[in-house]
């Protein structure tokens, strides 16, 4: 049975979300979910609520008596804490007593802790944090959205063959169309980092390694230029961001429009299965969360205001992630991720 490990004590909600999401995910998946956290806490809860014996899978309790707080240094926090539930989760999934990770804590922490602990894919410069996000087009990868900063040419071609592949190989994608995010369409735009990445992925895309349409602007991507939008962290965090807020503040604007009087009201009857159909398009809790592509093993980060059923589908993208065969698709194709191996070309 696969055994999911879920960081009881990462986000907004820990740990009662965290604990009601593993024990539906559990019910719902039929899979086995360690819950990593303080013991007594967990035990309290589960009995609380009648959560201790899910119909299909399983649950079980690792105790983690430490706690990573936000505030907490991401770069030595999980050194400093070796008993958090986050590192003590990351190592089972390392010593293989759990297939993948599931966690809402803070991101830097848990990129870090995934790099020193579960290691990186031997070849893979960086982990890459890769969210879909809604688009014309159905769903648009966006890798990397706020793991890397600062970003070399080769960080992005990475990337790009890892979102690709996540693309077709989990969601169904067939030849995934590749867009590096530039602030123009023209191959002559850009700073330096996206003019040499440019070149790298057009060289990709003419070997039929990739299928690079070009650059892409940011307004074009929600509206299906590409199924896997390759920019930096800084660019992809703000892009990502930007997307939130716009949603949510066209949200509020319809909602005050549909408010306005009697007529508007009836108008909204009208149209609230329309209206319904659109808010789930922005709905993070159907989502979940978001993988840490290149990592050796799965990791999924979770939003950190995760409710139950966005970390029961966090841990449907683990399960997803772990029995896609992606970590072995992208170790046994390294060769072709490298700088050095296109300059041979």
């Amino acid at each position: 049975m696969m055994k999911i490990a879920i960081d009881v004590m990462g986000g907004d909600n820990a740990p009662l979300a965290p604990i009601h999401g593993g024990f539906l995910a559990a019910e719902k998946f039929g899979v086995e979910i360690v819950l990593v956290g303080p013991e007594t806490e967990i035990s309290r809860i589960l009995k609380e609520n009648g959560w201790e014996s899910p119909k299909a899978g399983k649950l079980s309790i690792v105790h983690a008596p430490d706690v990573v707080d936000m505030h907490d240094d991401p770069a030595r926090v999980l050194r400093q804490k070796p008993e958090s539930s986050m590192a003590v989760a990351l190592t089972l999934v390392r010593d293989g007593a759990a297939d993948a990770i599931v966690s809402a804590g803070s991101t830097g922490a848990l990129l870090s802790g995934a790099t020193l602990i579960c290691k990186r894919i031997r070849g893979i410069r960086r982990g890459a944090l890769a969210p879909l996000m809604p688009s014309s087009a159905g769903k648009v990868m966006l890798v990397d959205a706020g793991a890397n900063t600062d970003c070399t040419p080769e960080y992005l071609l990475q990337f790009a063959y890892m979102g690709s592949a996540y693309m077709e190989k989990i969601n169904g994608v067939r030849n995934p169309r590749v867009g590096l995010v530039n602030n123009g369409a023209e191959d002559t735009k850009g700073d330096a980092l996206r003019k040499e990445t440019y070149a790298l992925l057009r060289e990709a895309g003419e070997a039929g390694r990739l299928n690079f349409v070009g650059n892409v602007e940011g307004r074009d991507v929600p509206l299906g230029a590409c199924d896997v939008a390759v920019c930096d962290g800084f660019a992809g965090n703000v892009m990502l961001k930007t997307i939130e807020g716009t949603a949510k503040f066209m949200s509020a604007e319809l909602k005050k429009v549909f408010k306005a009087n009697l007529a508007t009201k009836l108008g909204y009857l009208a149209c609230k299965k329309g209206m319904d159909d659109f808010r789930a398009l922005f709905d993070q809790d159907a989502i979940g969360g978001a993988p840490f592509l290149g990592i050796a093993h799965p990791v999924i980060k979770a939003h950190g205001s995760s409710n139950e059923i966005a970390f029961m589908n966090a841990a449907r993208q683990a399960i997803a992630y772990t029995e896609s065969g992606m970590i072995d698709e992208i170790k046994n194709n390294i060769d072709v991720m490298t700088v050095e191996k296109h300059l041979e070309k």
